[in-house]
């Protein structure tokens, strides 16, 4: 972007900056010896023509809502609409979720999503002896279609984008809503949301599975398919690197993982004989925002750009829609504090700021709470009001890629792209050109965990070191108590669940759940697309359980046997 002789003039004028003007400062010192981000990528004091005289505008930036979407993936961003506002809710029983829900939408938000117990999470009935004490703790408990209908009492499938947080068990709670869909007369490929279903980070880093790694795969790409015939509205896999992120790994790390698990997830299609074309569209990504507000403008940007690169050059993607990715982001909630947890407002606004800056397509912030319990309704609403100051008082949403052009951001997207590329070659050489069996690799050899392990380490010495603030943690500390009133599960949720599993398993027609179960068992022994048969099972309130022991019976049950040393 800059010729021979501008750099050269440049250059002169900036060695010239820091003999008479800077030198005499750094006589009184800067704050700290070295500056750095959360993930410890190194910044430099000050950034010129110089740090991105390799930039290329066409190739490396374009206009938004074209390759390499570097600027995002839309031509006019927020100016069309804004972000969709997601604010995670789930707790309880059906009931309760649902008052949350009517709450949320009443408040302005744009988009609902779904917390689980863990239970259902694990695929487990409420009745499982495993569940007992867990029964809508750390969300909303389903066993069943009865509890989905409750879940979605007074919500139209056709008005509403719904995202569900979980993975295992995926493929049963996207059966259910479905089924709900035709129950209220809703066509299929009209129905919107997003599943998470991302099985890949859960042997990395969030560690909740059913069956072991290359069935699971199996059984989201049998989402994946069935989506793209018969919902094809509905985002069947939100390929996350959260939580990768919140197991300690640094943004690079997070960065380069993800997309290697979208890979991997890409070539199980083309396997299944499916087009990029067909498919591509509609997978979405799900990842952090952490508070080194650059750092992660820069690598969202640079997940754009590698994504289309990837997507094209590997895997020869013609459309458009293939090329782009689509993300959600969730503000970081291993940042949260339960010490003067009122501080993390303002963390929670920093990450959104940068999510917005960084252009996602829609948003979840944190409640100021979470440290401590399942967030009030009160930290919720704060939590919605900051996505709506954001949108409609900072101006953040009215310039499409404002950051675009700056010399640190430009060359901390560069600095990112490059080293998660250096990871995701790596992992494709671990499957000897597959990504999908370098992922498989990686995860049986315990490459992941050991590279988010040393990360997180690392961090956590830089922290009990003083190197890295935390106020009010190892800075600014105070004596007070300053938890707030804080949401709490009602114990006799459990009996109420158990109470509506118990007269659902009694009024149902047993005959046709044994039927429908056999069906299962019967196409996943053959190899064939298992989805159809798991909306058949709850379509005759065949429970959670039920439907992912069938699972766990023909794949056999997953113990992790890797060592870390």
């Amino acid at each position: 972007m800059y010729d021979d002789d501008d750099l050269a003039e440049i250059r002169a004028t900036r060695d010239e900056w820091e003999e008479e003007t800077l030198d005499p400062f750094l006589e009184y010192g800067e704050r700290k010896e070295r500056f750095a981000t959360i993930s410890n990528l190194e910044v430099d004091r000050l950034y010129t023509p110089e740090d991105v005289s390799e930039l290329d505008f066409d190739e490396d930036l374009g206009f938004p809502g074209e390759p390499p979407y570097t600027r995002g993936v839309y031509p006019t961003m927020y100016r069309g609409r804004t972000w969709t506002m997601r604010q995670f809710a789930g707790f309880g029983t059906a009931e309760e979720t649902n008052e949350r829900f009517h709450y949320l939408t009443d408040n302005g938000q744009t988009g609902l999503s779904t917390a689980f117990d863990m239970p259902t999470l694990m695929g487990l009935d409420s009745d499982d002896p495993m569940s007992d004490g867990e029964v809508g703790k750390e969300g909303v408990a389903v066993d069943t279609l009865r509890d989905m209908e409750i879940l979605f009492d007074g919500i139209d499938l056709d008005e509403v984008s719904t995202s569900f947080t979980i993975n295992p068990s995926a493929p049963v709670i996207y059966a259910m809503y479905v089924a709900l869909a035709d129950q209220q007369g809703v066509p299929r490929e009209e129905i919107r949301g997003t599943l998470q279903n991302d099985m890949l980070k859960e042997f990395i880093a969030q560690k909740e599975w059913v069956v072991p790694p290359e069935p699971s795969l199996d059984i989201v790409t049998d989402t994946i398919e069935f989506a793209v015939a018969e919902t094809p509205k509905f985002n069947p896999i939100s390929i996350s690197g959260y939580h990768i992120r919140e197991a300690g790994s640094t943004a690079i790390q997070e960065l380069a993982f993800t997309l290697a698990d979208g890979l991997a997830y890409v070539e199980d299609c083309l396997d299944r004989g499916l087009d990029v074309d067909e498919f591509g569209p509609q997978l979405s990504f799900f990842f952090n925002c952490h508070n080194s507000m650059f750092e992660e403008i820069a690598k969202f940007r640079a997940a754009r750009r590698m994504w289309t690169r990837f997507m094209t050059e590997w895997y020869g993607a013609d459309d458009d829609a293939t090329k782009r990715l689509k993300f959600h982001t969730q503000t970081a909630g291993q940042s949260l504090t339960a010490q003067q947890p009122i501080n993390n407002v303002a963390r929670v606004t920093v990450q959104a700021l940068a999510a917005v800056l960084g252009g996602t397509q829609s948003l979840h912030t944190n409640s100021f709470d979470e440290a401590l319990a399942l967030p009030s309704e009160q930290a919720v609403r704060v939590a919605l009001r900051t996505q709506q100051i954001i949108a409609e008082e900072s101006g953040a949403a009215d310039i499409v890629d404002p950051l675009g052009g700056s010399f640190a951001v430009e060359a901390l997207t560069d600095e990112v792209e490059k080293k998660a590329t250096a990871y995701i070659e790596e992992i494709r050489e671990m499957g000897d050109g597959s990504m999908r069996d370098g992922v498989l690799t990686g995860i049986e050899q315990g490459y992941f965990h050991r590279e988010i392990q040393e990360a997180s380490y690392e961090y956590q010495e830089r922290v009990e070191a003083g190197e890295e603030t935390v106020v009010g943690v190892n800075a600014y500390e105070i004596d007070e108590d300053t938890r707030p009133e804080i949401l709490h599960v009602d114990e006799e949720t459990q009996e109420r669940q158990l109470t509506r599993l118990a007269e659902v398993k009694n009024e149902r027609d047993d005959d046709a759940v044994e039927e429908a179960l056999d069906e299962l068992r019967t196409t996943i022994r053959a190899g064939e697309n298992t989805m159809d048969p798991i909306v058949d099972a709850v379509k005759v309130y065949a429970t959670m359980g039920e439907i992912m022991q069938v699972f766990e019976e023909e794949h056999g049950a997953y113990q992790e046997r890797i060592g870390l040393a």
